[in-house]
């Protein structure tokens, strides 16, 4: 079982780091926490800024400080909560999605390319027979 982790550890390590190297040098626009909590809103929905701070487990100063470069940019809107009037929620608006889809599309052609240029249709299917047990794991970490 440890050597398992061990394993996994070291490869998906080197691939999330990998991914975030290229995704810096194709925009560095956007910092990590930036990039973070735009793509939550994106998959996740509204959210208020303490439930975001709280899921990328950083200070809600530090949310606060992305937050508010993600609404200067116009990536994100402030809205009041229809089911709390009092509660300020933020989603994603048409320019961050965009940014987000334009991200993610260009880490997907890039591992695209890294797949065509050296795995064979064995090899491939494999990656894609262990998908579904890496977002398992994900889940439960």
């Amino acid at each position: 079982m440890a050597e398992v982790a061990g394993a996994l550890r070291v490869s998906v390590g080197m691939l999330v780091r990998k991914l975030k190297q290229l995704s810096a040098a194709a925009d560095e626009e956007l910092t990590v926490p930036e990039t973070s909590a735009l793509s939550r809103l994106d998959r996740g929905g509204p959210a208020a800024s303490s439930d975001l701070a709280r899921l990328e487990r950083i200070s809600p100063q530090s949310m606060g400080a992305t937050i508010a470069a993600l609404e200067q940019r116009g990536l994100i809107a402030r809205d009041r909560d229809p089911r709390d009037g009092r509660r300020i929620v933020l989603s994603i608006t048409e320019a961050g999605l965009q940014v987000v889809r334009d991200r993610r599309g260009a880490r997907t052609a890039q591992i695209a390319r890294a797949l065509a240029s050296g795995f064979t249709r064995e090899e491939l299917a494999q990656l894609r027979a262990v998908t579904p047990l890496l977002e398992r794991l994900a889940e439960r970490l």
